[in-house]
């Protein structure tokens, strides 16, 4: 066999850097290019206002969560009374993550933060959700990226396990998506008639377990049950 001349190594050298920028560009393009931007689709852009304010440091966790929340304007609930909501949830230093003694929480009105709490609008909660590959189905709420949306229609119309429980309710709805943001996984129900771990997809049904919104018990002991496999990403 003969070995290729100049020329012909030169040539396939050329095409290599040829498809070597192409690769290069298109990456570039994907990781740029939102198609849930509003400039993809015409809608108009997101508008959010910060509570205002801080709180106390919630727990003595070691690791401290710095946290913002945030309102979607046009909203009846404002954003100081969200806040005061989701200040209550995580001041729980009896039952709620800050009982652990691993974290401890703070609300701060701006940056630098650790996540944000959002309260969004079915529509918006798609829209942020979707940007990380989570289908919120304009339904339930998510997490992701340090951030934590809770949906509109979940916050005011709960679900069908906490009807007339609203404190439980929301109690269930930050404790969850928070937890996602301290690196929990989803669990099952550990056996009839016990408790059902915040961790747990409540919202498409208890299993046998009684509706609970926070993570540990009044024993002090975390409230959990066995691992669900990790698959698609879901809220």
């Amino acid at each position: 066999m003969r070995a290729p001349g100049p020329g012909a190594l030169g040539g396939r050298t050329g095409y290599a850097a040829v498809a070597l920028a192409v690769l290069i560009a298109v990456t570039a393009g994907l990781l740029w290019w939102k198609p849930w931007a509003p400039e993809a689709r015409g809608a108009k852009p997101l508008a959010f206002t910060t509570a205002a304010g801080g709180s106390a440091r919630f727990g003595t966790g070691e690791k401290l969560y710095r946290y913002k929340v945030r309102a979607e304007d046009g909203l009846k609930i404002s954003p100081d009374q969200f806040a005061a909501e989701v200040d209550k949830v995580l001041g729980d230093v009896r039952r709620g993550w800050a009982a652990g003694g691993q974290w401890s929480f703070e609300r701060v009105a701006a940056d630098p933060v650790d996540f944000t709490v959002y309260l969004a609008t079915p529509e918006s909660t798609d829209r942020i959700c979707g940007q990380y590959g989570l289908d919120t189905g304009g339904w339930v709420n998510c997490a992701a990226n340090r951030q934590v949306v809770i949906n509109l229609k979940r916050w005011t119309e709960l679900s069908e396990f906490y009807v007339g429980k609203a404190e439980e309710y929301h109690a269930l709805a930050v404790n969850h998506e928070v937890g996602h943001i301290l690196g929990q996984g989803h669990v099952d129900c550990p056996g009839a008639g016990a408790p059902a771990p915040v961790m747990m997809q409540q919202i498409k049904g208890l299993h046998g377990c009684v509706p609970n919104g926070r993570p540990y018990g009044e024993d002090g002991a975390l409230l959990t049950g066995p691992p669900l496999p990790v698959t698609a990403p879901s809220p």
